[in-house]
C-alpha cells in the first residue's frame, strides 16, 4: 500500500526518507549514543516505579467505597491508562533507542513506530480522563442532589470507552498521513485544556462566591456545610495538581 508524501521527509544529508528511515537514522539520534542510554536506563527505573505505583492506585480505588462510581471509574481508567504507558510505551521506547544505538534497523523500525503509536494512544486517553475529572467536579458542584442522576454508571462507561476508541482511530491516520495526526493531536490538547480550564475557573469562582454567601447569611447555614465546602475544594485542588503534573510531564514529549 502506497504512503502519501508526507511520511516522506528529507534527512540531513540531503536524501528523501520515510518517518521510520528518519527516526532511525544515525544522523537523527544515533550520535548520541550515550545519552540515548542514560535515556533508557531512566526510563526502565521510571516504568518500574510508575507499574508499581499505579498497582497499588488501582488496588486503593478497588477498596474506596466512599467514591461515587463514576468518579472512581474515571481514576481507575487513568490509572490503567498509565499502568499500561509503564508496561508498554515505555519499553518500547527503550528498544527504539536501544536499537538505534546498536544499528538494528530492523528492530528500530517496529519499535520506533509501535511506541509512537501507543504513546499517541495511551497520552491523549490520559489528557482526556483528566478532562473528564475535572467536568465531573463542575457537575458535582452545580447539579448537586441531581448529580447522581445525571452522572451515571453507565454513561460514564461509555465515554470511557469513547476516550479509548477515538485516540486509536486518529493514531491510525499515521499510516496514511502525518500531518492530519500532528494537526488532530494539537487541536484535541488545545481543546482539552480550554475545557480544563473553564472548569476549574468556574468551579473556584462558584466557590468563592458560596463561600461570601455563607459568611454573610451564617444563620441560614446548615452546620455541616462549611466542611462539605473545604473537602470539595481540597478534592478539586487534588485533581488540578493531578493534571497540571500530568500536562508538566507531557510538555517535553509534545
Amino acid at each position: 500500500m502506497q504512503r502519501y508524501d508526507m511520511t516522506n521527509i528529507t534527512s540531513a544529508d540531503g536524501k528523501q526518507a520515510t518517518l521510520e528511515q528518519l527516526f532511525c537514522s544515525t544522523s537523527f539520534a544515533g550520535k548520541i549514543p550515550h545519552q540515548l542510554k542514560l535515556f533508557s536506563a531512566i526510563n526502565i527505573f521510571l516504568s518500574v516505579t510508575a507499574f508499581l505505583g499505579n498497582t497499588l492506585i488501582l488496588i486503593a480505588l478497588h477498596k474506596n467505597s466512599s467514591l461515587h462510581p463514576p468518579s472512581k471509574l474515571l481514576f481507575r481508567c487513568l490509572a490503567t491508562t498509565d499502568l499500561c504507558v509503564a508496561f508498554i510505551t515505555e519499553p518500547l521506547a527503550v528498544s527504539y533507542w536501544m536499537s538505534v544505538v546498536n544499528e538494528r534497523s530492523d528492530i528500530c523500525r517496529y519499535a520506533s513506530t509501535s511506541a509512537l503509536i501507543t504513546g499517541l494512544v495511551l497520552c491523549s486517553v490520559s489528557l482526556l480522563t483528566t478532562t473528564a475529572i475535572s467536568v465531573d467536579r463542575l457537575l458535582a458542584l452545580l447539579l448537586r442532589l441531581r448529580y447522581r442522576q445525571v452522572v451515571t454508571l453507565k454513561r460514564t462507561y461509555m465515554i470511557v470507552i469513547t476516550f479509548w476508541i477515538l485516540p486509536t482511530i486518529v493514531s491510525t491516520t499515521y499510516f496514511w498521513n502525518f500531518l492530519i495526526t500532528l494537526r488532530s493531536i494539537v487541536i484535541g490538547i488545545l481543546l482539552r485544556l480550554v475545557t480544563s480550564i473553564f472548569s476549574y475557573t468556574k468551579i473556584f469562582l462558584t466557590l468563592r462566591d458560596l463561600q461570601t454567601h455563607v459568611q454573610n447569611q451564617p444563620q441560614q447555614l446548615n452546620q455541616t456545610s462549611p466542611l462539605n465546602i473545604a473537602r470539595y475544594k481540597k478534592a478539586v485542588s487534588s485533581a488540578l495538581w493531578l493534571q497540571l503534573t500530568l500536562v508538566t510531564c507531557y510538555l517535553p514529549a509534545l
